[in-house]
């Protein structure tokens, strides 16, 4: 699944024998002395690479318009590390003049994870693409979901929430890189709402794409200053932390410096895993937040632009496997759900074997 370690082994290793030794770290139970037991103990590494033969592989497909593209992993931002292989990242440096790789959700999930995660495989980029659209703008304005579907108007709500996109800016500058801020398009946006947008993108590069309704020819102007930024700023790249300070120490520079907490708090639970990553020496392994997407903060009510608000950890899972630690925040489920109503409910088969509901 999204959330399994062995997505994240297989979107982490480069070739087959580094996937056997990630998979080897695996930790599949513990003894009642608090040792690890390994997949490699069990005996299970060889079966689980062959049932993962294949999978390696990415999927090389074709968008509608010929351009070749790699499908390859799926975990989450959310609850994993949030983008696709190392293997098909490497490959389509190899064989593109400009590379494009997707890191889910917001800078404080996705991109800080590419940054601070992915990064320290060797994989830097040279720029960064933050999307916005003026309906999550409206939304963290305070405006109400039903009136962002009719598209109504409302530049105070408009307005308020860009001090959301501000906060996304500051983290990717926080990692030295050059950034383009692009609108995706929505039929319901207003010319003055645009322009608005960009107005507040002051000196950062800014462009409008539609290639939900237009292909290719609505992403130009993107592309266009993409790699017109790629040319002529040189990123810095840094790490947000390093790897030898303490487990807290690395959520809280995430959770203050990239989400804008005022403090974190840790549960029992978490302590006392705080206590077993130590003792088993992996404290030294990078941090993979588990948090909501709806909110820079833990808590998805929390629109906006919070400050000075409290992350709380319920527990630190290992995935020695993939290479870094989980902490757990606020309410959030590492199992992917359905939507309140399944495409399953709607699906039914007639007296005649004729299937319905399936579109």
């Amino acid at each position: 699944t999204a959330a399994s370690e062995v997505m994240a082994i297989l979107c982490l290793s480069r070739n087959m024998e580094e996937l056997k030794e990630k998979l080897a770290r695996v930790i599949a139970a513990y003894s009642y002395d608090e040792r690890p037991i390994t997949a490699e103990q069990l005996n299970a590494v060889g079966a689980m690479a062959a049932l993962l033969k294949d999978a390696i592989k990415p999927n090389l497909v074709q968008t509608t318009e010929g351009v070749a593209a790699f499908v390859h992993g799926g975990p989450f931002a959310n609850i994993a590390h949030g983008t696709s292989s190392i293997i098909s990242t490497m490959m389509g440096l190899k064989l593109a003049d400009y590379f494009v790789t997707e890191a889910g959700f917001g800078t404080d999930l996705g991109a800080e994870k590419f940054f601070n995660i992915v990064g320290r495989h060797g994989i830097r980029p040279d720029a960064v693409v933050l999307v916005v659209s003026i309906r999550a703008l409206k939304w963290h304005g305070g405006m109400s979901m039903d009136d962002i579907k009719k598209g109504r108007k409302n530049m105070r709500a408009l307005r308020k929430g860009l001090a959301n996109l501000a906060k996304h800016m500051e983290n990717i500058e926080m990692f030295g890189l050059p950034m383009v801020v692009v609108l995706n398009r929505f039929p319901t946006d207003r010319e003055e709402e645009i322009r608005a947008v960009e107005e507040f993108c002051g000196d950062v590069p800014f462009a409008v794409a539609d290639v939900y309704n237009e292909g290719g020819e609505g992403g130009i102007e993107l592309a266009g200053k993409v790699v017109s930024v790629i040319h002529n700023k040189k990123p810095k790249f840094r790490f947000l932390y390093p790897l030898d300070v303490s487990v807290k120490e690395k959520i809280e520079a995430i959770a203050r410096n990239v989400y804008g907490a005022g403090k974190v708090v840790y549960s029992i639970t978490a302590e006392d895993d705080i206590r077993i990553v130590n003792k088993l020496g992996l404290d030294m392994l990078p941090i993979c937040m588990a948090k909501t997407p709806y909110s820079l903060s833990d808590d998805p009510s929390l629109r906006g632009r919070p400050t000075n608000f409290k992350i709380t950890v319920k527990e630190i899972r290992i995935s020695a496997g993939a290479g870094f630690l989980v902490p757990i925040t606020g309410k959030i489920t590492t199992m992917p759900g359905l939507p309140a109503k399944p495409a399953a409910v709607r699906i039914d088969v007639d007296e005649r074997g004729r299937i319905t509901g399936i579109e």
